[in-house]
């Protein structure tokens, strides 16, 4: 992890963005989970900054990532390293495969 930087605030924030994220989900409401993604990378950048920019990594993730981000409702990276870049849309991302969501009938 390299440099950690976990300010009570900003791990605050982070749980924060995971309950909106709960929420926008049982909403159905994709730009409040984009924002809610946005955000919780946003708090990984600023928490654990060496997640996704770490001089081992020989592609620097963070435009791409931007770009994702001003495109769509949002956009996040899966996990340290990068992993999969997970977009929200309400339209096909070109390249991308698409995840299909069942509910569960009561």
């Amino acid at each position: 992890m390299g440099i950690k930087n976990l300010d009570p605030k900003w791990v605050a924030r982070l749980g924060l963005s995971g309950r909106d994220c709960y929420h926008a989900i049982v909403r159905m409401d994709a730009k409040a989970l984009g924002a809610s993604l946005n955000l919780t990378m946003k708090c990984w950048e600023t928490l654990l900054p060496r997640v996704v920019r770490h001089p081992l990594l020989r592609l620097d993730l963070m435009p791409l990532l931007k770009a994702y981000q001003r495109q769509y409702p949002g956009a996040m990276y899966s996990g340290c390293g990068g992993g999969y870049l997970i977009v929200v849309s309400n339209e096909p991302v070109p390249g991308a495969f698409g995840v299909n969501i069942r509910i569960a009938r009561k």
